[in-house]
């Protein structure tokens, strides 16, 4: 802390946003924030959204600091008349606010850099709360503050969540743990494409090995998470997680792709690399989306070739190598097919890979053989590996694709592990 006080027990959280009032946006920042300060040691005693009106937002923040020593907000710091969180929080303080040339000088320098001059309602990002530390925003325009009255701390972040956990991380807990405090510690484990159910019958000796440690399952399209819990200090949480962890291992083995914010398109890529391959793909029902996902990953240039969309019959003969009379006799949607999709892939781009989708994704076009969720995977290595998958998969559009490229990635990785996946 600046002042040398004692580092905050409580905490309120303020979302501030008449956007997430409604139906549009979510508040996930709160959850970046509360598991952040357990593992500080401090408890979230209160959390809250507010609209941009002016006296919703200051009689916000005065009952947060009656709650609580520590008071985080986010949102509200841009340069719109309707961010107004820096001036609330001087009104409930008794601060004036100041004009800091230094913030103004950086502010105009980012603009010059994209190519234009800084349009002058920015100059209002550059005020600051009077006895403020300006926290750095190295992600984004707008910086964050930590202010001292009294006994309270008052935390002031962007509302963007990549420059709020940038800011959270490097600037603000540094200035708020306390050495040796014991914290609620949380870690994710990651299983791509299985049912949730199988996965749970597949840990239940875990539960009985940990009975006292809090542990969930949660699935999404696609992804079983496993979250799990231990109290203490750093150090003595990690080695009970870490136990857990290779319990869950033991259980699970190659199905788990990784932990905490780790992504199955980076566990693949990472593979790739490793091993000196790259990787085509050929995609009919997903449209481009797994390529999309593989190209979230930074560098996955450095495997990944290219992609072609091959939604039409005539794109899958054209672009994909399918011949005519393997359409003609089995359909877009066949394992034929889609074998074909992923050699003409691999020869195409000239990859070490070649994978394929083609499927239903729905609402309509199913059929009584080939229902609505019926879907292809093939993969193609040039070490003469070919490998099929097909796939029933329930729900909506969106969860088919979604799910469907989870299975892709994963048929991929199972491959680049040398490992055949629970389907086997």
């Amino acid at each position: 802390m600046t002042t040398g006080a004692a580092p905050p027990r409580t905490a309120s959280i303020l979302a501030v946003g008449s956007e997430l009032l409604g139906t549009t946006r979510l508040d996930t920042n709160s959850l970046f924030l509360t598991g952040r300060m357990d593992a500080l040691g401090i408890a979230t005693v209160r959390k809250a959204c507010v609209g941009d009106g002016w006296d919703d937002l200051v009689a916000e923040i005065q009952t947060a600091l009656e709650r609580a020593s520590l008071l985080v907000t986010s949102g509200g710091l841009g340069p719109t008349d309707d961010d107004r969180t820096k001036e609330a929080v001087a009104k409930v303080l008794g601060r004036r606010l100041v004009r800091d040339e230094e913030i103004l000088s950086r502010l105009k320098e980012r603009f010059r850099k994209r190519g234009y001059a800084m349009p002058d309602v920015n100059a209002k990002q550059a005020d600051v709360v009077e006895g403020a530390t300006v926290l750095v925003n190295r992600r984004g325009s707008a910086p964050g503050f930590l202010v001292e009255e009294g006994g309270r701390t008052v935390v002031l972040l962007p509302g963007v969540p990549h420059e709020l956990k940038a800011m959270w991380d490097d600037a603000v807990a540094p200035l708020l743990a306390r050495a040796g405090e014991p914290g609620l510690h949380r870690r994710v484990l990651k299983v791509a494409a299985m049912p949730e159910s199988v996965v749970e019958t597949m840990i239940k000796p875990v539960y009985a090995a940990h009975p006292s440690v809090p542990i969930t399952i949660l699935a999404a399209p696609g992804e079983v998470q496993l979250q799990f819990a231990s109290r203490g200090t750093a150090g003595e949480a990690a080695a009970v997680l870490d136990r857990i962890e290779a319990d869950f291992r033991r259980a699970l083995g190659d199905e788990i792709f990784g932990r905490d914010d780790d992504t199955l398109e980076g566990a693949v890529g990472g593979l790739l690399r490793a091993k000196g391959k790259t990787l085509a793909l050929a995609e009919s029902c997903t449209g481009g989306l797994l390529a999309g996902r593989l190209t979230e990953v930074a560098g996955s240039s450095d495997y990944f070739l290219g992609a072609a969309v091959t939604y039409a019959n005539a794109a899958k003969t054209d672009l994909a190598g399918v011949s005519a009379e393997t359409l003609e006799r089995y359909g877009a949607v066949s394992e034929e097919t889609a074998r074909e999709m992923a050699l003409g892939a691999r020869l195409r781009f000239g990859s070490s890979i070649g994978v394929s989708v083609t499927g239903i994704a729905g609402p309509g076009g199913g059929t009584p053989e080939k229902p609505v969720g019926t879907v292809h995977l093939a993969l193609d290595d040039a070490d003469g590996t070919r490998l099929h998958r097909r796939l029933a998969t329930p729900g909506d559009r969106a969860l088919i694709r979604r799910w469907t490229t989870s299975s892709a990635l994963s048929l991929l990785r199972h491959h680049l592990l040398g490992t055949s996946g629970w389907r086997a």
